[in-house]
């Protein structure tokens, strides 16, 4: 991944061991509805994506005409595979595309890609979904922990959840619900659209507050990726930034964390254990 500045360690919230506070003027009390990324956020169904995104990009780029060696590859794709995490699937396509055109090759079409992808990480992953399903694997193991119980209680407080995924909406529609939590999610799941132009974290954000009527820090937003966290801070919501280790499922990724706090994250967590807290916090409850 790419190296990335070492960000200071923000103020524990009182009461927490790991929920670090990066901006100390947040307005709290006032939240209403809630916005969760998928993937690394709430569902580990897809941890290892990476694995297989790369080095199928790597591939392709060999066969280019003026390819240069694959470990030179292996870096180039690293570093924009790292930039576009957070968006749509499609967009790290379309730079595969450019990446093979600047390689004296001919680029397949974007979304062919995008397919070829999907299939291939669909290979790793279906015995997760699989599991969920006839009820081999408990969702417990593949959610970030305690997520399911900050979902409900903001419901019980009346704050409202969607959620918004770069995952082709399908397949988080059906992880969703393999996992037991799409219920959870009363304002709607979105993903992303073949036609990517159609869908965006962004949209789904100006749709709450344009049907809302919504003033900023009555929207908290919680991801792992930098979109979310950015499009949230820039119409004034609350980012929470979740530096989920998604292989140990304990504990921060550093470079997650550093991620997050660069792109503009007012706080920071491992995971949800300390929902209960947190909630507290955000809802002035204390």
């Amino acid at each position: 991944m790419t190296a990335l500045p070492q960000q200071p360690p923000g103020r524990l919230l009182a009461g927490a061991e790991q929920i670090e506070i990066h901006t100390e003027s947040l307005v709290r009390g006032r939240v209403r509805f809630a916005l969760f990324d998928f993937d690394g956020t709430v569902s580990l169904i897809r941890t290892g994506w990476q694995d297989v995104m790369i080095p199928m990009m790597v591939d392709i780029l060999a066969a280019t005409p003026k390819a240069e060696d694959r470990e030179t590859l292996d870096g180039v794709v690293r570093d924009y595979v790292d930039t576009l995490t957070g968006k749509q699937t499609i967009y790290q396509m379309l730079r595969l595309a450019d990446e093979v055109r600047r390689r004296g090759g001919t680029p397949r079409d974007p979304l062919d890609y995008k397919h070829q992808y999907l299939d291939l990480l669909w290979d790793k992953v279906r015995h997760r979904v699989a599991g969920l399903k006839d009820g081999r694997i408990a969702p417990d193991e593949l959610l970030v922990p305690g997520c399911v119980a900050l979902l409900e209680n903001l419901r019980a407080r009346g704050i409202t959840c969607y959620l918004a995924s770069g995952t082709d909406e399908p397949y988080v529609i059906d992880e969703a619900r393999a996992l037991r939590v799409d219920e959870c999610f009363d304002g709607g799941i979105y993903g992303a659209l073949d036609d990517y132009r159609k869908f965006s974290k962004q949209m789904i954000i100006d749709r709450i507050f344009a049907e809302h009527g919504l003033g900023g820090p009555e929207l908290v937003a919680f991801g792992d990726g930098y979109v979310e966290i950015e499009n949230t801070v820039a119409v004034g919501g609350i980012a929470i930034g979740a530096a989920t280790d998604e292989v140990t499922r304990c504990g921060v990724n550093a470079w997650k964390r550093n991620r997050l706090i660069l792109a503009g994250a007012h706080m920071i967590v491992p995971d949800f254990r300390e929902q209960t807290r947190l909630l507290s916090w955000l809802c002035a409850e204390e």
